[in-house]
């Protein structure tokens, strides 16, 4: 029993940073309706601002604290994504306003090699290591219920908190708050939330904001884990069985679906992989994505796409 949770809260804890970055693509799609292929991109972006402004900094002002390092390293990595939307939306968006959807989807795939050019260009292409003093080191929970315990490693206990935090403001905000809700009406129809006069320029610089916020989070837990490296943009393919299987248009679906598919890789690999000789946690999702674009394409809690047209 104490195996079963220790590779249950495993799967739990993976599938939330699935979540983290499935929920990029979810806030992009419902904010112009288009599948944002950048977001990989974005992730990998922010992570390498991070990791080389926590580097830079404390030589730059000569600062021996790597708390106070790694905050003002946020915020600028932050600025820099703020910024980024900005110029998305003033040099790309902006001319593409009521375009078909395919327009904005080829925008966003220039969007992805570019955003790979000017990371490299800036910040390099070696590996570069995100230290925020998560402790990496494994504890045992639950000793005095199960024998042995129940092996967990402390820094992906607190990447899941974070996650599960940023996914919980990230929910209340689209359900809770004017803006929010007028994120959603512009998802269903531009022109008609046009016509109420929602701003739609104002309302894509801040779903870009949010996500490129999302993406440095999940650039950091990530780095922090693997190290900030180019292949880093693949953690979007990640993303992709999650946001199939909750719904492209589901905040609570990308939650729900980055936990089903991260406890059904680790159980999967776990029971089944020494029947088939292993390697089932590689593809496990991508066959379960593709069993429910056979027979249920908008996914557990998303709404027909065809609908939306």
């Amino acid at each position: 029993m104490g195996f079963f949770l220790e590779t249950l809260l495993g799967g739990l804890m993976a599938g939330m940073l699935y979540s983290l970055v499935a929920l990029g693509f979810v806030l992009i799609f419902k904010a112009s309706g288009v599948f944002n292929f950048a977001q990989g991109a974005m992730v990998l972006f922010a992570a390498l601002a991070m990791a080389r402004f926590s580097e830079w900094i404390p030589q730059w002002l000569g600062l021996e604290s790597k708390l106070l390092g790694n905050v003002l390293a946020f915020f600028i990595a932050a600025g820099c994504m703020f910024i980024l939307a900005w110029l998305i939306e003033r040099l790309v968006l902006r001319h593409l306003v009521n375009q078909e959807g395919v327009t904005l989807l080829m925008a966003t795939l220039g969007i992805t090699y570019f955003l790979d050019g000017l990371g490299q260009t800036i910040f390099g292409s070696d590996i570069y290591p995100i230290d925020v003093g998560m402790p990496k080191d494994p504890v045992f929970l639950f000793e005095n219920v199960f024998e042995g315990g129940v092996l967990v490693n402390q820094e992906d206990i607190i990447a899941a908190v974070i996650a599960a935090c940023l996914v919980a403001v990230l929910s209340l905000f689209f359900q809770k708050t004017s803006t929010g809700r007028a994120l959603r009406a512009v998802a269903d129809d531009h022109q008609a939330a046009q016509s109420i006069g929602i701003p739609l320029n104002r309302i894509w610089v801040i779903v870009w904001c949010v996500a490129g916020i999302t993406a440095l989070v999940a650039g950091i837990i990530w780095g922090s884990k693997l190290g900030v490296q180019f292949s880093l943009t693949t953690v979007a393919l990640r993303a992709l069985p999650v946001i199939i299987l909750g719904g492209l248009t589901s905040v609570p679906g990308a939650i729900i679906g980055g936990l089903i598919i991260g406890v059904g890789e680790k159980l999967s690999e776990v029971y089944l992989g020494p029947m088939v000789g292993g390697g089932i946690e590689i593809w496990f999702a991508y066959v379960l994505a593709l069993v429910f674009l056979l027979f249920r394409p908008q996914g557990l809690f998303g709404e027909k796409i065809i609908d939306r047209v």
